[in-house]
């Protein structure tokens, strides 16, 4: 087997076929007594590659993620000691996600520890301590998917499907998600004070956050350090902030490089920025991801703060919200407004109009009170309700600033809201 392993093609067949066995229902344990040698060599980058490679051979990735678990129980012995990133700057990205996992495997360890303790309880006082515990660690836990996950799935995912690598953000996306569902179940679980039950599912949710950190600590985060160039990870920290983070605060990341967004990648995996090892293991096998090629921005494009948009997209955008806007600029002329399915009307004879005439004459004095007070600073925004025509109309007046705190204008957006106030319950993305 060691003579056969020289061969890098036949390495890769050999972790296939692990993974299919996997998938047939083989024992883990005869899995990894059968390929120990190949399981030796395995370097953290191969597997997620290997996996996309099934889902390319028509294996579903939430098939995969559906056995992650065993995947990371297979190769545990193999890549453990992979993720060690003391030697990175402060504020790298990575690092940060890494004492994050460091918390969190922590905050499962301990939940882990009360939910067995549970069981063992001596009278009601003491399982009243322990839940009161639980409840504690969960609230710090119940944090996970809004921040170390979101960051991932939001802001790091991306740069790897820019280069064509979709398998490794789906599978762990889909496992993020099975967490997440994990830790709401348990909460309702603790306040219905079921102890069989609060073991089980209190058991299976730190087991799956503590394989979590292990797979991240050992795959992903050594795949995105040999991919990602310097100026990704400027634009990456520069965009943590935003979502937040699990019970660390990272410093600046201290770096010269311009930021890097996924857009302006045009590449697929950069083999120079990689490691010798890794660019022979992937040069041996023939790996050829297709990165995304759609450009962005065209010639067109304006460039937004937060994007970039066709003048005709503008015009569509704004004209396609679900809700009247017309903009008064510093100087209270009429500048724009949206015209479909309009409240109140409006015409084009109005644009560049003084918005004081806009209005009766017996309102004048309340238009000018609100556009003083958002001038001055003194407010930000007024808002006003009324039934018009048999539909509930809300008005909003916001100041518009500019960075810097300065006036620029005003926003005028009216809402029939008449729908929105007899909604009740919840219809979700997947009841669609």
């Amino acid at each position: 087997m060691s003579e056969l392993l020289m061969n890098k093609e036949l390495k890769k067949e050999k972790l296939k076929e692990i993974l299919k066995a996997i998938h047939r229902g083989e024992s883990p344990e005869v899995l990894v007594e059968k390929f120990k040698d190949v399981l030796a060599s395995v370097s953290p980058l191969e597997i997620p590659l290997v996996e996309q490679e099934l889902v390319k051979e028509g294996i579903k990735p939430t098939e995969i993620a559906r056995l992650c678990d065993i995947h990371v129980q297979i190769f545990r012995e193999s890549v453990a000691g992979a993720g060690k990133f003391d030697s990175l700057p402060g504020g790298h990205p990575v690092k940060t996600l890494f004492e994050e996992n460091s918390k969190i495997l922590k905050d499962a360890e301990v939940l882990n520890l009360y939910v067995n303790s549970l069981r063992n309880a001596k009278n009601e006082k003491m399982r009243e301590d322990i839940l009161k515990n639980i409840r504690f660690v969960m609230r710090s836990l119940d944090n996970v998917g809004r921040t170390h996950y979101n960051r991932e799935e939001l802001i790091l995912f991306p740069y790897l499907e820019r280069r064509g690598l979709n398998a490794v953000p789906t599978v762990l996306w889909k496992k993020h998600d099975e967490i997440r569902g994990k830790i709401k179940k348990f909460i309702k679980v603790l306040d219905r004070g079921d102890d069989k039950e609060i073991f089980e599912i209190g058991y299976d949710l730190a087991e799956s956050l503590v394989d979590m950190t292990f797979r991240e600590n050992n795959i992903l985060y050594p795949t995105v350090l040999g991919v990602f160039k310097e100026g990704e990870w400027v634009a990456i920290r520069m965009q943590e902030d935003k979502i937040g983070y699990y019970k660390v605060k990272p410093e600046e990341f201290e770096s010269d490089a311009e930021p890097i967004y996924p857009y302006q990648i045009n590449e697929g995996i950069d083999f120079d920025k990689l490691p010798d090892h890794m660019q022979r293991e992937l040069a041996d096998k023939g790996v050829t991801l297709v990165p995304d090629g759609y450009q962005i921005p065209t010639l067109e494009d304006i460039r937004l703060e937060t994007g970039f948009l066709t003048p005709e997209q503008v015009s569509l955008v704004l004209n396609y919200l679900p809700l009247d806007v017309t903009f008064i600029d510093e100087h209270d002329r009429v500048k724009f407004f949206s015209d479909k399915d309009r409240i109140f009307d409006r015409t084009e004879s109005i644009i560049g109009r003084p918005v004081q005439l806009c209005h009766p004459p017996s309102s004048v004095h309340i238009v000018n009170k609100i556009l003083n007070a958002f001038k001055s600073g003194e407010r930000d925004r007024a808002e006003f309700w009324l039934n018009f025509n048999g539909r509930f109309v809300y008005i909003q007046y916001f100041a518009v600033r500019d960075r810097n705190g300065r006036y620029r204008g005003t926003l005028e957006v009216t809402q029939d809201v008449t729908k929105i106030r007899e909604l009740e319950g919840e219809k979700r993305l997947i009841d669609w």
